[in-house]
């Protein structure tokens, strides 16, 4: 099992959304776009010979945008994932922080009588993943507790190189612990590592690099609500 410090860990914002573009927040469990679509594509000619190449884990967010994104995004890795036996992880806390309808994932079974999403185990969504209540609350304390269970998860893979998709709000409290509102593009990937090899209760990651951007800083749910 790697150290720590050794690992790799690429965190991806998703492709353009619909309520990326409309700044309609009420678009439930909002799609990608066309241009979406085209971002994720070429998000997996960007990667091909890098984090595809070398990633031995591919999580995701269950909502559509990022479960979209994922499987267009990075199928080479998917396809090479399972066929080692290792599908893609849909992970119900990675879903993004608002209590938004954007920001509200579907139920299990929406998804999976979904064609698009057919394929994957969604087994995790529990029927509690989309409530915004108890862990998965929409408060400072909730969301900061949410993000540390996912750099401690992270950390206790034993995989060394893992590849996320999640969301840009999400991925600030990840990396920084709280909302930064730095700007996260549509796809953009970049890689990280954890700070020490130590077990402590934060697991901070710092960053290593930008791996790939194909989309512009379309603004997160949380733009809208400061307004």
């Amino acid at each position: 099992m790697s150290k720590p410090t050794e690992k790799r860990i690429y965190l991806t914002r998703h492709a353009q959304a619909e309520h990326n573009v409309s700044e309609d927040y009420t678009i439930p469990d909002a799609p990608l776009t066309k241009l979406g679509r085209q971002q994720a594509a070429a998000l997996n000619e960007a990667t091909k010979d890098t984090v595809q190449a070398t990633a031995e884990l591919l999580v995701t967010s269950g909502l559509r945008r990022t479960l979209s994104t994922t499987l267009d995004g990075y199928p080479l890795l998917r396809k090479r994932l399972e066929a080692a036996g290792k599908p893609i992880i849909v992970l119900p806390q990675l879903q993004e922080v608002n209590d938004l309808p954007c920001d509200t994932g579907s139920d299990r079974a929406t998804l999976e009588a979904d064609p698009e999403y057919a394929s994957l185990d969604l087994s995790a969504l529990t029927p509690d993943w989309n409530s915004k209540a108890g862990f998965y609350a929409a408060t400072e304390d909730a969301i900061r507790a949410r993000a540390r269970w996912v750099r401690r998860w992270l950390r206790a893979r034993p995989e060394r190189a893992i590849a996320v998709v999640a969301h840009g709000d999400l991925l600030r409290y990840i990396t920084a612990g709280r909302n930064t509102h730095e700007p996260w593009a549509n796809v953009e990937v970049r890689e990280y590592t954890f700070a020490t090899d130590d077990e402590d209760d934060e697991a901070w990651l710092v960053p290593v690099k930008r791996v790939a951007r194909e989309g512009e800083a379309e603004p997160t749910s949380s733009e809208q609500v400061a307004q």
